[in-house]
């Protein structure tokens, strides 16, 4: 076993160690450590990624239910719009996306590069929302039409099926100002969510990809493992900390790629 890989399966650890002990995040991870320490193709790690988020969210739903922070009904209703754009993004419109996008002179912007990059930028925002810290008390509660909450849904599953993460940045705020759930069952609430969205988004990929299941299957398992010891630690750390300093690494590692791929 080389050193990438044994960093590989380190990093799956500690996403699932930053998932038990933020609620969040850590999934963004997952596609840079597939891509740039374990050598899977983009298009691969994304598919790859849906699985391991899914799985280690259905752990995060189980733990959170016990401490009766997850609204079911409202989760499985807003979860409608977003699994049926990662099913048809995955199925479909990211394996419909050219090869090469278009070349300038020598320089070609391929569909790799691409996916990296846009993964950079939503990475680049997850990272604000997570630095900027907003508190419960100073959100506005506004009430919305379902016709905007579907449309919501559409958009943010359409960007977890492009990205393979998560998306429970965006989640999560969709939650507390439309549904008016305090920001703790947001949190588990929205992880009911992130696993229905990521396993059908990584059912549209079955028709598409060779699984080396094996490899999908140990990976996950560690993740669950992190998951499991972050959830135990979380009441002895700030989770206001954990999260600007996960945020400002979030940057940096965005930054990382983007400098990768150009």
């Amino acid at each position: 076993m080389e050193a990438t890989e044994v960093l590989g399966y380190i990093g799956a650890l500690v996403v699932g160690l930053v998932l038990g002990l933020v609620g969040g995040g850590g999934s963004i991870l997952t596609v840079p450590l597939l891509v740039y320490l374990l050598g899977f193709s983009p298009i691969v790690a994304t598919a790859y990624s849906l699985f391991v988020v899914g799985s280690s969210s259905l752990v995060g739903v189980v733990q959170k239910h016990r401490k009766k922070l997850v609204d079911f009904k409202t989760g499985i209703a807003f979860s409608f719009p977003s699994f049926l754009a990662v099913y048809f993004s995955r199925r479909y419109l990211v394996h419909a996306i050219p090869e090469t996008l278009f070349t300038m002179g020598d320089f070609a912007i391929t569909k790799n590069m691409t996916i990296m990059i846009f993964f950079a930028i939503i990475m680049i925002l997850a990272s604000f929302s997570m630095i900027r810290n907003t508190k419960e008390d100073t959100l506005i509660y506004v009430n919305q039409p379902y016709y905007k909450t579907f449309i919501q849904g559409i958009i943010i599953g359409t960007i977890t099926g492009i990205i393979g993460a998560g998306g429970g940045f965006l989640y999560v705020p969709a939650l507390v100002l439309w549904a008016h759930l305090p920001m703790k069952k947001a949190v588990g609430t929205s992880l009911v969510i992130i696993a229905i969205n990521s396993l059908i988004g990584f059912m549209g990929d079955l028709h598409n990809l060779y699984i080396d299941w094996k490899f999908l299957l140990f990976f996950s398992f560690l993740t669950i493992i992190g998951i499991i010891v972050g959830g135990s630690l979380s009441k002895y750390i700030s989770n206001n900390i954990l999260k600007r300093a996960f945020g400002y690494f979030t940057f940096l590692m965005a930054i990382y790629i983007i400098y990768k791929e150009l």
